[in-house]
């Protein structure tokens, strides 16, 4: 995984990208009859129920848009909200604010919404001991965001991305000539490049689970696509030899009967490509 210097490193990007697409040479509608002199004070309403999050983003993008900006906190991220809760108050310029108010709603509809549904699949999974994952399924250029608003709503993060996990899909397996050589290039190419990477590696049938597990060395091993039956029998066969994953279209009136197999972690795509962002607005008081 991506150690928090180089997520907090990914955030400042964001930030720095989005105004920069947003605000341009400047934003002309503020500056065209609003003073520069002028304060204000604005409210987050929510308008919608779920679990808020970025709450700590929007922090940091009224402090880069504007140092001197205040916030007066009423809820955190992670809270349980309905219509009509307001998140937090910002107060200062009034040029500044508006200057940063859509890249904050942008971020904070999404991530709450993402939260939410991350939620919703955690209570789905409460008494068992599997855990939900994100994936890299991601609005590009966004990920940090996105990953961030699935931890909030109590998921794991997958990797961060292709550098930081080495994952053997597919692909992977036929273009290497098989399990067997995908997997010892693999190791190869870590000793020799002299990285500590852990390697997870797709199994399409129970066949290649024996043949992975042959291979040994491996962290975690994908169950991509199985029946209950078949994910029952492969959590039997690896027997704790590593760490098991489920995937592959599952949803909400599957996803339990995954996890009653026995499998440690169950991942998800819908967690970040399907979803509604949360209704909520940035107003004036």
């Amino acid at each position: 995984m991506i150690s928090q210097a180089q997520f907090n490193k990914e955030i400042e990007l964001i930030i720095a990208n989005a105004i920069r697409e947003d605000v341009g040479d400047g934003d002309h509608s503020s500056l065209a009859c609003i003073p520069e002199s002028a304060v204000g004070k604005a409210k987050l309403l929510v308008k919608d129920e779920g679990v808020i999050a970025g709450i700590k983003f929007a922090e940091e993008v009224f402090s880069y848009v504007d140092e001197n900006l205040k916030i007066e906190h009423i809820l955190k991220d992670g809270d349980a909200v309905k219509y009509g809760d307001i998140a937090f108050y910002v107060s200062g310029s009034s040029q500044s604010i508006l200057k940063a108010e859509r890249l904050v709603l942008n971020a904070m509809q999404r991530m709450s919404a993402i939260a939410t549904k991350t939620q919703f699949f955690v209570n789905l999974l409460d008494g068992t001991e599997t855990k939900i994952l994100d994936t890299r399924k991601t609005t590009p250029g966004t990920r940090a965001l996105e990953k961030w608003a699935v931890k909030i709503g109590g998921g794991e993060n997958h990797r961060f991305a292709l550098y930081d996990m080495i994952m053997l899909k597919d692909n992977h397996i036929d273009f290497a000539g098989g399990i067997d050589k995908a997997i010892a290039k693999t190791k190869q190419y870590l000793k020799e490049t002299n990285r500590d990477l852990k390697i997870i590696v797709e199994a399409r049938d129970l066949n290649e689970v024996q043949q992975i597990l042959d291979a040994k060395g491996v962290y975690r091993i994908l169950l991509d696509n199985f029946s209950f039956e078949d994910t029952r029998t492969a959590v039997k066969l690896i027997d704790k030899e590593c760490l098991t994953e489920s995937s592959g279209g599952i949803n909400e009136d599957t996803i339990r009967k995954y996890a009653d197999c026995g499998v440690n972690y169950i991942s998800s795509g819908a967690l970040t490509h399907s979803v509604y962002n949360m209704d909520l607005s940035l107003k004036a008081v």
